[in-house]
């Protein structure tokens, strides 16, 4: 069991896992203050509720929960609503991630976040299923469509045959 009492192994939690809550939030809201603001939700959360964990792939999987129902419910909030065009954004990841976060935004969000937390953060899909309380089939079937999809994308984009 882990139960998070102290100040130092809040801060640990806070230095492990901002920069992928960051991430995850920044790539529903396609704002990097949006993003920031999420993460810094998501920590109040932690630190408002007193959550005993199982072990570390708990916490982080609740702290992924967490974000994406704080991007969900943001999105939601019209006083919220801002629009940015896809060549002003500013991509939050290092280089070797960049490569193909664009196109991943030309797919739906389900299959986009599937594929984003397959690839990008090595969740098994069973643990996807967990974290977005979807059934593991209708997982699998997101992911396998997704990669289809992005597949035909990138045959567009790069003009492979």
């Amino acid at each position: 069991m882990l139960n998070i009492q102290t100040e130092k192994q809040y801060n640990k939690i806070v230095e492990n896992y901002s920069d992928m809550i960051f991430r995850i939030a920044y790539q529903y809201l396609y704002n990097k203050y949006d993003a920031e603001d999420i993460v810094q939700e998501v920590f109040v959360k932690l630190l408002s509720r007193k959550v005993i964990f199982k072990d570390e792939e708990h916490v982080k999987s609740w702290l992924i929960r967490v974000t994406i129902n704080q991007c969900l419910d943001y999105k939601k909030s019209l006083a919220k609503r801002s629009t940015v065009p896809i060549e002003n954004m500013e991509i939050p990841f290092e280089h070797k991630e960049e490569g193909i976060l664009e196109e991943l935004q030309l797919l739906k969000e389900d299959e986009r976040n599937i594929l984003y937390l397959y690839y990008y953060e090595g969740f098994p899909t069973a643990q996807i299923a967990e974290i977005l309380g979807k059934k593991e089939s209708s997982v699998r079937s997101d992911l396998r469509r997704g990669r289809e999809k992005l597949r035909e994308v990138l045959r567009e984009e790069y003009d492979f045959e």
